[in-house]
């Protein structure tokens, strides 16, 4: 491979200034936009040698056979050109986003002579403002029912209102008392508008001056002994309880923010957009993103912004905006932002208090919407057959791998070594079949995972139907079934060792593919397993997880899968799968060998030893106690103090 691009610029050629910049393949297609503050300092970032590019980046900077910029103004211009590149090319190296459905919203359109509230997924109607995203149409609907009782306004379709206006006879609707608008001919055009502004008003967050007049206003109804009046603004002051009722206060009243919680791995995002007006949740919207290239948060939150408010009207932007970690253009988005708004904006990461717990809120929602994504991928039928074809062109196996076996090696310092296998059959999970391993005697993660490859690749002929009888069964491996000599025995996910007597094979049956986490190194070891066993005729690779490239055994290079591939998202979801096996089987061990050590010690019950690991934390922390610090918690004197100290010392 060339270490250098045909088409980089010639020194001195790239401007200083700030700029929008564009990658191009032969066909002339917009592969990437970027912005930049200096357009020269950013762009040799890409012209770096090949061998020291992200491998995702060295696959779009070699896919391009052109690159080209605009030299704009200022930092804000940029924004605005970038964001309007990217959402006329679509770039397929920029990140993309899914909403996770089409939202219902309520929406008042102010631009008709005569507004009506309606509810539609459309967000393109001329003039109209939104409210929500609502998570149920039904919930609109409620909504709509409820503040037509405080604030009637037009609710009939424009062919209805024509009529009306036209014959000067009520719409229908307004004669059943469900518009309120001029068609029903209870109120004029100009009263109606003040209306309409009213209801908008509550919407965004006014509740609070409503609820004072309506309450003022019944209470001189009442005074004057005008009780018919008084029971209107009652009624009308329990609909907006009601309104009000189906989102909690969460901020003080005079909070308008928006907050974006998001969670990530290497191939996508979620993220949960919450949209806070008056202290109250009246939206959330949920986004999944895949990410082509490399990306850092607080790029992606720079890219979510700039997404999230491109098409926004000013009434949609609020004074504040939430979010994980700031931008490093957080005071250009600001000034954009401003501008589009007409008032001042702030983009902050919130800290403490009410705001950073409800972030919190949203985060947990976000890493939820994350984890069902990549489920629903993995567990969908077509995205599964998918996956295993895609799989078996990019390995260049002969036919799809049905069964897929995924190990990984996990140690605490070099001690305590467990190693995990996961399996995956037609592309789900067979957590019956699920294996631990304690591998006893090491010298790094490579002859760790040839020792359990081995002991694993020991049974494939065994537990063949068609060989011989299985031969003894090997004491290091920890399976679901196990017998009363493997002490390590246990099964996937369980929380005590389970004996009983074994009624089927103990791995079942080979593997047409063994991935094993990790780059070159782990997967030599692996095709050394292999080769000394006997058994090359099982696939092998490997997934490495800082740049999620997938090696074989052999190769100088690493195949890069697209990062919305679906084989690529059940590699990872293997490779992640294996890896929380084996850190749970891990702490397992750990925890009943620390159970083990002070259980030794005389007069340390399992309340004590429980109340101390909660006490202190961690071993590591016991271990590093005095003990005139173990001597502080409860229930524990000077000399039952010494002696842990004394046992942990020996260890």
């Amino acid at each position: 491979m060339a270490n250098a691009l045909p088409y980089k610029p010639k020194p001195g050629e790239i401007p200083t200034q700030p700029g929008v910049y564009r990658f191009r393949d032969a066909e002339g297609r917009v592969l990437y936009v970027g912005k930049a503050k200096n357009l020269r300092a950013r762009l040799s970032n890409y012209f770096a040698p090949l061998h020291t590019l992200h491998e995702r980046t060295r696959r779009m900077v070699t896919t391009a056979t052109s690159v080209e910029w605009t030299v704009v103004g200022s930092d804000v211009e940029s924004l605005q050109l970038e964001y309007m590149w990217i959402q006329e090319f679509s770039p397929p190296f920029n990140v993309r986003y899914k909403d996770d459905k089409s939202y219902p919203y309520m929406a008042i359109t102010l631009a008709d002579e005569a507004p009506r509230v309606i509810v539609t997924r459309n967000r393109r109607i001329p003039g109209a403002r939104y409210f929500g995203p609502y998570p149920k149409i039904w919930a609109v609907h409620d909504t709509i029912d409820l503040m037509i009782k405080v604030f009637p306004i037009r609710t009939c379709s424009d062919a209805s209102y024509k009529k009306a206006m036209a014959t000067g006879r009520p719409c229908f609707p307004g004669q059943i008392g469900r518009c309120g608008g001029p068609c029903s001919m209870t109120v004029t055009i100009e009263e109606h508008r003040a209306i309409v502004d009213d209801f908008v008003a509550f919407m965004s967050g006014g509740d609070a001056r409503f609820t004072r007049e309506l309450t003022a206003r019944m209470r001189e109804a009442s005074a004057a002994m005008d009780y018919e009046s008084a029971a209107v603004y009652r009624d009308r002051l329990q609909a907006i309880g009601a309104v009000l009722s189906r989102s909690a206060l969460v901020l003080p009243e005079d909070t308008d923010a928006d907050l974006f919680g998001i969670a990530e791995d290497e191939l996508s995002a979620a993220v949960q957009h919450f949209v806070v007006r008056g202290g109250r949740v009246r939206g959330v919207r949920a986004t999944t993103i895949d990410k082509e290239l490399d990306i850092s948060g607080a790029d992606l939150v720079d890219q979510v912004i700039q997404r999230t408010y491109g098409g926004a009207g000013a009434g949609e932007i609020p004074r504040q905006v939430l979010v994980p970690q700031l931008p490093d253009d957080a005071a250009d988005l600001e000034e954009w932002l401003q501008e589009r708004r007409g008032k001042r904006v702030s983009i902050q990461v919130a800290q403490r208090g009410a705001k950073a717990d409800l972030l919190r809120t949203a985060t947990i929602n976000a890493q939820q919407a994350l984890m069902l994504h990549k489920t629903r991928r993995t567990s969908d039928y077509a995205a599964r057959t998918k996956a295993l074809t895609d799989l078996q062109v990019a390995l260049g196996l002969d036919e799809a791998p049905l069964r897929i076996e995924c190990y990984d090696v996990s140690h605490l310092s070099g001690t305590n070594v467990v190693a995990s296998m996961v399996v995956f059959e037609d592309g789900l999970p067979r957590k019956d079949q699920y294996r631990s391993f304690g591998v006893p005697e090491t010298t790094d993660d490579t002859d760790s995972l040839y020792q359990v490859l081995m002991r694993r690749l020991a049974h494939v002929d065994r537990d063949d139907p068609a060989a011989a009888p299985e031969a003894p069964e090997d004491p290091g491996v920890a399976a679901g079934a196990p017998e009363p000599p493997q002490p390590e025995a246990e099964s996937a996910d369980a929380d005590e060792p389970v004996v009983t007597e074994r009624k089927r094979p103990r791995f079942a049956y080979r593997p047409q593919l063994l991935v094993v986490d990790g780059g070159a190194p782990q997967v030599a070891a692996a095709a050394r397993a292999l080769e000394d066993s006997g058994h090359t005729e099982i696939a092998l690779c490997g997934i490495a997880k800082r740049l999620e490239e997938i090696w074989l055994p052999g190769e100088e290079y690493p195949v890069i899968l697209p990062r919305t591939s679906e084989a690529l998202y059940l590699l990872q979801r293997l490779r992640d799968e294996a890896h929380r096996f084996a850190i749970t089987h891990q702490r397992k061990r750990r925890r009943r060998d620390i159970t083990t050590v002070l259980g030794e010690v005389p007069g340390l019950g399992e309340a004590r030893i429980k109340a101390l690991l909660k006490h202190f934390g961690s071993v590591a922390a016991l271990s590093r106690a005095s003990a005139d610090e173990i001597t502080a918690l409860p229930g524990i004197g000077p000399k039952l103090a010494a002696a842990i100290e004394q046992r942990l010392a020996s260890r």
